[in-house]
């Protein structure tokens, strides 16, 4: 019989609890990864995976868990978390263990909710000014004004290849790290942005993942079951 998992995710706690139980193997490294994209695609600053009734088949399972941490490394930029009662088979996912979801909440802290917001939009024209002025307004708040110009190019870009192709609601996700800034838009469109270098000046379109590329640190995307996350990373004199 196949593997299974399930999963139960607690959005009531200081930060998203996820909690895993079965049997973690290449059956269900997808459904589990796939699972905490989801929860990520919200931007929250930490999550904590509780995996006390989730049992690794062989080592080389935990795969999933290291590539997960890896995707996710530089947006959303949370802080990932796990329980265990027993650390020792966990470790090698590079994952920090905690015994129990307490003391992971204790040492993650409190999440500071005044630099991060989201906003949801239509695939209409005017979404890409409704954000610029968003992201206008945050900088100045945050006072980080260096941030404005490269941040409302790549938002400009996201949006607009929303619009025009993905032709779904949207949510635009702000974070501001010290002086970076994480900036994402996640739409209901499972195509994938592609990215193949330096177009030709006389070519029609395909300048908007090059502007991306220009402006901010990195960039890249979160699959997800019901479509995705594309996110860039600003920071001040790039």
């Amino acid at each position: 019989m196949p593997s299974e998992v399930r999963h139960l995710v607690d959005h009531g706690q200081t930060h998203p609890l996820v909690r895993l139980t079965g049997v973690l193997d290449g059956d269900t490294a997808g459904p589990i990864r796939s699972t905490l994209f989801g929860v990520l695609a919200t931007q929250p600053q930490a999550v904590v995976v509780d995996v006390t009734g989730l049992r690794v088949s062989h080592a080389d399972a935990l795969a999933v868990l290291r590539d997960v941490l890896a995707d996710t490394r530089d947006w959303p930029g949370a802080q990932l978390a796990l329980c265990a009662a027993d650390a020792a088979p966990w470790q090698t996912a590079g994952w920090p263990v905690w015994p129990d979801p307490e003391h992971a909440f204790a040492a993650l802290g409190t999440p500071d909710t005044e630099h991060r917001l989201t906003a949801e939009l239509e695939p209409a024209i005017g979404a890409a000014r409704a954000c610029r002025e968003i992201i206008t307004d945050a900088c100045g708040r945050w006072d980080q004004p260096e941030l404005i110009g490269n941040a409302c190019i790549v938002v400009t870009e996201m949006v607009n290849n929303g619009v025009a192709h993905a032709r779904t609601a949207m949510t635009l996700l702000l974070a501001l790290d010290g002086d970076r800034m994480s900036v994402a838009v996640r739409d209901h469109s499972t195509a994938t942005p592609r990215f193949t270098g330096p177009v030709p000046v006389t070519s029609y379109g395909g300048r908007g993942l090059l502007l991306i590329d220009a402006v901010a640190t990195r960039w890249g995307h979160l699959p997800l079951d019901d479509g995705k996350v594309v996110w860039a990373l600003i920071e001040p004199g790039v």
